[in-house]
Order: C-alpha cells, then structure tokens, then sequence
C-alpha cells in the first residue's frame, strides 16, 4: 500500500511568520491614540482595518486547515471504511 506523506503545518515557518503579520495588523497599534477620522462604511478608519485585517486572518486560517493538514485520522477512517466494505 502507498504511503502518503503527512503534512505537519507547525514545521513551516512561512505559515507563523505569516499569521504574526496578520495578527499584528489587526491590533490597531500603528495608529494614534485619537484617530477616529476618516470614517469608512461608517467605522473609524482603524476599525475598518481592524475588521478587514480580521477577515483576511480567518480566511487565511480557513485556507491552512482546507489545503496544508492531512491528518492521520482521516487517512485511517478511509482505510476503516475500505476494510469494512
């Protein structure tokens, strides 16, 4: 039987580095203490990228768990259900 490799995304540094970035960017740090104008849709600009910043983050996180796990489990379920038939 062929083996498939397991992915371990913990190892890859690009997807820390990546995600520190991302949750730097949505603590809105960089910006003054009384910055509350422009307003954008109706939110401060630093809430607006706040919230953009927040949805990029969950996307990304979306993307990691669809593209770069393959768990154990899941390989053993499909072998299970391949016995059992």
């Amino acid at each position: 039987m062929k083996e498939k490799s397991i992915k371990e995304p913990i190892r890859k540094k690009w997807i820390w580095v990546f995600m520190v970035l991302l949750v730097m960017a949505v603590v809105p740090w960089y910006f003054p203490s009384a910055a509350v104008e422009p307003f954008i849709l109706g939110f401060p600009l630093w809430a607006f990228i706040s919230l953009i910043f927040s949805i990029a983050l969950c996307g990304y996180l979306s993307w990691l768990c669809r593209t770069q796990w393959n768990l154990v489990e899941d390989e053993e379920e499909s072998e299970r259900m391949k016995e059992e038939r």
